[in-house]
């Protein structure tokens, strides 16, 4: 049996997963940096990873209950993310494929989020919605590459409910409290907030301003909570819809974390049963930063005959696009499967 260990260091996680040959994920390790206050500062997350990498990395193996001698490849996320946390990734992963002789693969991360929820649904090739604390695009594999078919035009999605929230008080990260408070805010009805979707792209900036002044002028943190939650998401239903009338996939999948709110899926899901399709929303464990999403296009690469990376060569690439990646390599016949990891 052969095995492929992903690293995955893009922002607050730092997560190391190996899968074996056969698809089964038999480690996936993480340790999340959570501030103390605020946002993110990419230095002190970067500290957080050069301090865990070792003991995650070695959980990893110990979990697989495999030596160094089993993997074959690893592969790394290099891009997009923040610099300075991407930079202990790459490095890790640098001086591992050289010390072992493991074949290193460079893999985007924003590819990663969506081909592991690709792999996991068993679609072949669905319209994938991508909503995460730095992105927010709808991709379609067209041509050897995923081509964006609607995207946010100033913040992602993740950032306008991580904002909101610091804003109000409440802690990193925001979107689970904000869902939590949305369930609560419902039953006190919707308030018009800006609604702006331009063609197949949306912007959240005016959103998030009026979402704000709205709590200020004081409104019940609940139900600006739902409103804020039920417009953005209602933008991003209405892009997929014309992204998917446009592409005319037969499937549509959510992926990245954002993907682990339950009402932004219901949402899609509603889009998918008007057009007679399936839809599959990522797995919550699946839907954050992972290392098995690493692990898994590494793999499809080395079996796809892709060329490994020099380990000398390989950059961190911090302002990386998914359509920057060509994806030639895709395997259709193939599944990632979760098994304890549910």
């Amino acid at each position: 049996m052969r095995y492929w260990l992903g690293i995955e260091s893009t922002a607050h996680t730092f997560g190391a997963s190996i899968i074996s040959e056969d698809g089964s994920i038999i480690s996936d390790e993480r340790d999340i940096y959570v501030p103390p206050e605020g946002g993110l500062q990419p230095r002190e997350v970067a500290r957080h990873h050069t301090d865990v990498a070792p003991s995650v990395i070695g959980k990893a193996f110990s979990k697989a209950g495999i030596k160094s001698k089993d993997v074959v490849a690893l592969g790394v996320s290099y891009g997009p993310g923040l610099g300075p946390c991407l930079r202990v990734g790459v490095a890790v992963a640098r001086a591992l494929s050289s010390y072992y002789g493991w074949r290193l693969y460079p893999v985007n991360h924003t590819v990663g989020h969506v081909e592991i929820s690709r792999l996991l649904s068993g679609f072949v090739d669905p319209l994938a919605v991508y909503v995460s604390g730095g992105n927010t695009n709808i991709v379609a594999w067209k041509d050897g590459r995923y081509r964006i078919f609607g995207e946010t035009l100033d913040i992602a999605v993740g950032n306008l409910l991580d904002s909101f929230a610091r804003e109000v008080g409440l802690k990193h990260p925001g979107g689970p409290k904000i869902e939590k408070l949305a369930r609560e805010g419902a039953k006190m009805g919707l308030i018009d907030l800006p609604y702006s979707v331009k063609g197949q792209d949306v912007s959240f900036s005016g959103l998030l301003t009026a979402a704000i002044k709205t709590h200020r002028s004081g409104e019940k943190l609940e139900r600006v909570a739902y409103s804020l939650q039920e417009t953005a998401f209602a933008m991003i239903a209405e892009a997929a819809e014309r992204a998917l009338v446009h592409t005319r996939k037969s499937s549509i999948i959510s992926a990245g974390g954002v993907a682990a709110n339950s009402r932004l899926n219901e949402m899609l899901k509603y889009v998918a049963e008007d057009h007679g399709i399936p839809f599959f929303a990522t797995p919550i464990r699946m839907a954050g930063d992972n290392g098995a999403m690493i692990a898994a296009v590494a793999m499809e690469m080395d079996l796809g005959g892709i060329r490994s990376e020099d380990p000398q060569s390989l950059m961190p690439t911090p302002k990386l696009r998914i359509n920057d990646t060509e994806v030639n390599w895709r395997i259709n016949n193939f599944r990632v499967i979760m098994g304890d990891y549910k």
